[in-house]
């Protein structure tokens, strides 16, 4: 394994770690989130499982809750997008508990 992949494994053991400071909140409305990629200019890419691929509130969650965590944690991140965002006027939107 080359330095590099040392080096992206550890990020993403960071970005692991940051994240389970907030799934416990996430799995108390049913959901989760999942590293998809953390790429070598900074930027992770996550998936948002459960109810929190369907909720109009993800958006919320997603910057004041999941961002944030991972940006106090690990200061080397630039970016953090997730793949699936629920607008809140989807009509597939669901609050948790309205499962």
């Amino acid at each position: 394994m080359d330095n590099q992949s040392v080096m992206q494994e550890d990020l993403i053991q960071q970005v692991e770690k940051a994240l389970d400071s907030i799934r416990p909140y996430l799995e108390a409305d049913g959901g989760n989130v999942k590293v998809l990629e953390v790429t070598e200019a900074g930027l992770v890419r996550l998936e948002l499982l459960g109810a929190c691929g369907s909720c109009p509130m993800s958006a919320m969650t997603f910057k004041a809750g999941i961002e944030e965590a991972i940006k106090r944690e690990v200061p080397m991140v630039k970016s953090i997008e997730a793949v699936n965002i629920t607008s809140a006027d989807d009509p597939d939107a669901k609050l948790p508990g309205n499962r």
